[in-house]
């Protein structure tokens, strides 16, 4: 035992000193020293700190300078181990009792804590409710009880536990035990009900502030979030990143796609296996695997420094949940991202769950907590002060210089006449096309108007007969999306978000815009272009893989051998459900065609219908290859990949034509895959890593008996070799194959 109780109470040097002695700290975090004192003093104390504020310390420390056991009551049960472990390596006595220890490891810590030779024993909820461990607790001589996540215990709190009302019991059979509630999240209301449910109305309590000074928080439209979500990761410099999503099957394609990309990422959540979830866990908090995608239900209970972006790929259901979640997030104090990808079709997705909730006022509460989460989403003014406001506490500086907001507002930025245009005409369609269709749609309906659909929705209200629709037909639907963003941004659009669907309307300013006929400037989307590859559906692409995966193990071969992963990306793009259209897919034959043609196209068809998704079977056909070497996709260049080609032909290097093109260095490659696989004559010795790289990079390849995927390329090279260098050598791999004899 580390207990001395010499070594306690009034004097600030002696805590200072165990603070420095056992947890190597030298000096406390807001609110600890005095959070720590009351619990000393054996007060009830209710502490409210932010995600890597020091809320554990505040009842780790006071176990040491106590004769008895501290009780810490925790619903993240993959957490417990790793604190256990923590704990440990500094010499301090703890252990915990859960269902994922096994019955002689919890007997092994429960005896230990009998004999006194534990300072803090972690325990589950759950576990507090049978009679057999509470005649335990009785046998103990319990100095504290310390409750984590205390939010749970509270019907308003954003993540109500029914087994947490258990707890209430540790009052009636421990009166004299001081209790220590602690929660990063809570707003007042969910405050008085902690205090009311464990009986703790004459608690210390303790308010830190909410602010944490290095998160920089963003929100960013939901389209072409994969591209976006990469960008990101790519920028991580060594640190690692949690992509929060809604589902299980959404955790698991995203984690496939990054995975297929390159990068090591694995998903998380409830539905694994309990030793798949703790490898996970170990593999991420090891470094192993920088990208862990979670499900925000679920939750990471990760004590994590050097997370560097968190980002929700997927709307969360709370500003609870989400400010939780993004406290991950920069816990070594260092700069790290916050982003939120926003769009109200998972608000609706939100909102189909909230409506099979029986109870009225619960729906009612859960509603009420999405639509605060909306108007972050949708907040043109500081995200950090709208978060703060949120939880109770005021903000008083107009720009916090550290969200999106706020950066836009202080930069100012110069638009480049490059990258701007006049976007008048434009601007005056899609007002008119909001007014014409009576105010009372949302921007994909809109979009579908100008854009001529003959979608049922457009036909069911007549707008297909009305002037504007077709009007902008040579818009991309993301152009006209971006130019309803930009126009709500300029208040001259605005949505209503009053009725169960968020409509949009023409501001006064927009309708005197129509009317003066004034000129108006926007800023030039880069949407994906008519002939580029369509994005390919995540959910389809890991069920076909899976099958894949299926059909290898019954002919005991690699699953490549079946189809590759560019063949299975190509079907979740172009969903072909008829056998003329799976034969135009690159890779598949004559021969693959009647060998596992009808296994794929049933499992298109079925995910297609479950989705309501129409099936596309004008897949962009390929001329018959070469005899003796793989077939080429030679499908005609669009307009910006003949642009980059003419640089290229130019003799320009990678760096000069992203430059020169303003485009990243990842689009420029990739519009040079593009342009290989059309079967165009490049020569690419000039935009090739230097020849002593190339060759290691090219024996790498070979090594890991990979032509496609990088990352077990990446993982034989040093950390100085870029992705950017292996996609440039995996081109010319690749070109090679497709020279002929």
């Amino acid at each position: 035992m580390a207990a001395n109780p010499n070594e306690q109470r009034e004097s600030s040097e002696d805590l200072l000193s165990v603070l420095r002695s056992r947890f190597g700290h030298d000096r406390f975090l807001p609110l600890q020293e005095e959070i720590m004192r009351s619990v000393l003093a054996g007060k009830d104390a209710l502490a409210l700190m932010p995600t890597g504020g020091g809320k554990s310390l505040c009842y780790q420390l006071p176990a040491l300078c106590q004769e008895g056991v501290t009780l810490v009551v925790s619903p993240l049960i993959a957490l417990m181990k790793d604190q256990v472990d923590a704990l440990q390596a500094r010499g301090i006595a703890a252990d915990c009792v859960n269902s994922m220890m096994g019955p002689a490891h919890n007997r092994r810590a429960q005896m230990a804590a009998y004999n006194g030779q534990l300072d803090i024993l972690y325990v589950a909820p759950e576990r507090v409710a049978t009679p057999q461990f509470r005649d335990f607790l009785h046998a103990l001589k319990l100095d504290l009880i310390a409750i984590d996540e205390a939010h749970c215990i509270s019907e308003w709190g954003h993540d109500f536990r029914p087994d947490y009302r258990n707890l209430q019991a540790l009052r009636d059979n421990f009166p004299n035990v001081p209790v220590i509630a602690l929660t990063a999240t809570a707003t007042e209301r969910v405050r008085a009900d902690i205090l009311a449910q464990l009986r703790m109305t004459g608690a210390d309590r303790f308010v830190a502030s909410f602010n944490r000074p290095n998160l920089t928080y963003r929100v960013r439209p939901k389209r072409r979030t994969l591209e976006a979500l990469v960008a990101l990761l790519r920028d991580l410099n060594g640190g690692s990143a949690i992509v929060y999503c809604f589902t299980r099957q959404n955790t698991e394609s995203l984690a496939a796609e990054l995975a297929a990309r390159g990068f090591k990422a694995l998903p998380y959540h409830a539905g694994l296996e309990d030793e798949e979830r703790r490898e996970a866990q170990e593999r991420f908090l090891r470094d192993e695997t920088p990208i862990i995608v979670a499900t925000i239900a679920f939750g990471m209970g990760v004590d994590k420094p050097n997370v560097r972006l968190v980002a929700h790929y997927d709307l969360p259901k709370s500003i609870e949940g989400y400010f939780q979640e993004t406290g991950r997030a920069g816990r070594d104090g260092k700069p790290s991202q916050c982003v939120l990808f926003f769009s109200y079709g998972d608000k609706m997705s939100q909102e189909y769950f909230i409506d099979r909730i029986e109870d009225d006022a619960e729906r009612a509460h859960a509603r009420d907590k999405l639509s605060r989460m909306v108007a972050y989403g949708e907040a043109r003014s500081c995200r950090r002060a709208f978060l703060l406001d949120y939880f109770g506490e005021e903000w008083r500086d107009e720009n916090c210089r550290a969200c999106d907001v706020c950066l836009a507002a202080s930069e100012q930025p110069e638009q480049d006449d490059a990258h701007t245009y006049d976007a008048t005409e434009i601007a005056q369609k899609v007002l008119s096309a909001v007014i014409r269709t009576g105010e009372r749609f949302g921007a994909n309906h809109v979009v579908d108007v100008l854009r001529g659909s003959q979608a049922r929705r457009v036909r069911q209200f007549r707008h297909d007969t009305l002037p504007v629709h077709g009007i902008a037909r040579e818009f991309a639907k993301e152009e006209l999306q971006d130019i309803v963003d930009q126009l709500i941004d300029k208040a001259l659009l605005a949505r209503d978000t009053a009725s169960e669907y968020p409509t949009l309307y023409v501001t006064a300013a927009g309708r005197a815009f129509l009317k003066k006929r004034e000129t108006l400037t926007l800023v030039a989307s880069t949407p994906p272009q008519e002939n580029e590859p369509r994005e390919p559906d995540g959910v389809l692409f890991a069920k076909l893989r899976s099958l894949r995966y299926e059909i290898a193990m019954d002919l005991n071969v690699p699953p490549y051998v079946v189809f590759s992963d560019e063949s299975l990306r190509q079907m979740a793009a172009y969903f072909p459900t008829e056998s003329d259209a799976l034969l135009r897919i690159k890779g598949v034959g004559a021969h693959k065609l009647e060998q596992f043609g009808d296994r794929f196209i049933a499992a298109i068809r079925a995910y297609a219908e479950e989705h309501g998704i129409e099936s596309c079977n004008a897949v962009p056909a390929a001329e018959p290859p070469p005899s003796g070497k793989a077939a080429a996709y030679r499908g005609p260049l669009s307009q910006t990949h003949a642009r980059t080609l003419d640089l290229a032909r130019q003799g320009l290097g990678i760096d000069e034509i992203a430059a020169r093109r303003g485009l990243a260095l990842g689009t420029v490659i990739g519009h040079l895959e593009r342009i290989v696989e059309s079967g165009e004559v490049l020569e690419l010795t000039h935009v090739l890593p230097p020849e002593p790289r190339y060759a290691r990079i090219v024996e790498a390849f070979h090594a890991a008996n990979s032509d496609y995927l990088l990352a077990p390329v990446k993982e034989r090279l040093d950390d100085s070799f870029t992705y950017e260098e292996l996609r440039l050598a995996r081109l010319r791999l690749r070109q090679i194959q497709l020279e002929p004899n």
